[in-house]
């Protein structure tokens, strides 16, 4: 890799990573302000995690194929979670069914 690739390589990198904190910092001051609102600060957190994700784990380099066989699979990871989340609750006021 010459030296061209690789400053392009890093200015992305420090671009995907300001946009990173950007997005952060956006949803502190706004939390601050205007109080937790998950309407607005979930999407923002999905955006994040896609981002870095995309870029921080490499798979924007991947195929498209294998990005989207991975949705699937983490929506089913995420259903099946749903499975245990009611018995947390029951254990956080140490009572049976």
């Amino acid at each position: 890799m010459n030296a061209t690739a690789n400053s392009t390589s890093m200015t992305r990198t420090f671009i995907v990573y300001a946009i990173i904190m950007g997005i952060a910092i956006f949803q502190v001051c706004f939390a601050m302000l205007a109080g937790p609102q998950p309407i607005l600060m979930l999407p923002l957190a999905f955006v994040q995690a896609a981002i870095a994700v995309m870029y921080f784990m490499h798979l924007a380099q991947e195929r498209r194929v294998l990005a989207l066989a991975l949705i699937p699979y983490t929506i089913y990871v995420l259903i099946m979670m749903n499975m245990f989340w009611p018995d947390s609750v029951r254990l956080l006021h140490l009572r049976p069914h």
